[in-house]
């Protein structure tokens, strides 16, 4: 299914930078049927996806999805019900991994969701959902994105202002390292003072910063992107402090950064996509290094400012200056370890 905004994207089109250098899409998510919201795609399955990558060419081997509260179970108790959306994600995976849809294994790695807040209650969930995964099961995202404005979504899982701290949280927390299973740190800007206590709390415990730590744009937040970025930086290398973290680089395209590209006639290219966004990536690689860098999709989200050959190919401008070892870090060896995609 075309996105909604898909004659708009085709008004810029590019050839891939670098099209042989390997890459591994650790963030995106897949879903039919979706809750209205943000997305430009009511339906976003293997076959869009794989038209995404293909028009693209740029050389995408591997992708880890990402929950979307999407194909949930409907006949289960309502703690169980997430584990609906890993079976629908695995069944994915296994269409890609019969090598009929080309070389690219969609959904190598899969990250669900589980309420945490549930306590000691989540570990049964995780069990069932490292089943219901046959290997591909790596994590969790339990949202915490919350903020005091109409302007931006909080998460559809209704946390509370400082999900983090909750005791009953992190009673379910503790479960996930045991486990083997990851954390994805969901959020927006005002929350990452929460991020290191619980990082602190859980060394052993693999962390992934989302979208930058969620900068907004929108809203009392809009027209203030230079104060924000430069309140933002020490609270990145306070995160970047504890090496269980890692950070994903990407997700800044959505509505709710406040860049408004969808709003122009045309949707913007490489050059001018990596100018305005430079500094987030800049600041976040010095303080993480390479080796704890992700480049991310969060497509389709992100397909409301541009397209996926366009966003690859603006993450490799801004990578211009580094290593061959540092880019393979950067777009496949860190999300590859990270998500143990050679593990199944």
């Amino acid at each position: 299914m075309s996105a909604t905004n898909q004659a708009w994207l085709d008004l810029v089109v590019e050839e891939a930078l670098e099209p042989d250098l390997p890459i591994c899409d650790p963030h995106h998510h897949l879903w039919d049927v979706k809750y209205p919201g943000i997305q430009v795609a009511e339906r976003y399955l293997l076959d869009d996806i794989l038209d995404d990558i293909r028009q693209g060419g740029h050389n995408v081997v591997s992708t880890v999805f990402i929950e979307a509260a999407a194909m949930y179970g409907a006949d289960v108790a309502a703690e169980r019900a997430p584990i609906g959306e890993v079976e629908f994600a695995n069944g994915i995976a296994a269409m890609s991994a019969s090598g009929l849809y080309g070389p690219t294994r969609v959904a190598a790695g899969i990250v669900g969701h589980a309420d945490l807040m549930r306590g000691d209650g989540a570990k049964a969930i995780l069990e069932a959902q490292i089943q219901a995964g046959c290997g591909r099961f790596k994590g969790i995202r339990h949202s915490a994105s919350w903020v005091e404005t109409d302007a931006a979504h909080n998460a559809i899982c209704d946390p509370p202002e400082h999900l983090f701290a909750q005791a009953p949280f992190r009673e379910g927390f503790k479960h996930l390292a045991p486990l083997g299973l990851s954390f994805e740190t969901w959020l927006y800007h005002p929350q990452l003072d929460d991020v290191p206590p619980l990082a602190a709390a859980f060394p052993d415990t693999v962390m992934i910063l989302n979208h930058f730590g969620g900068p907004l744009g929108v809203g009392p937040y809009a027209g203030k992107a230079d104060e924000i970025f430069e309140a933002w930086k020490p609270k990145i290398d306070a995160i970047a402090a504890h090496p269980n973290v890692h950070a994903k680089l990407g997700g800044i395209n959505m509505r709710v950064n406040g860049f408004d590209w969808h709003e122009r006639d045309r949707p913007p290219g490489s050059a001018e996509l990596a100018e305005a966004t430079r500094r987030w990536y800049d600041h976040t690689i010095q303080a993480f290094g390479p080796e704890r860098c992700l480049f991310e999709s969060n497509f389709p989200v992100d397909k409301v400012t541009c397209s996926y050959g366009v966003l690859w190919n603006c993450f490799k401008r801004i990578a211009a200056g580094c290593s061959a070892a540092e880019k393979a870090a950067l777009f496949h060896d860190t999300a590859a370890r990270v998500y143990r995609l050679g593990d199944k």
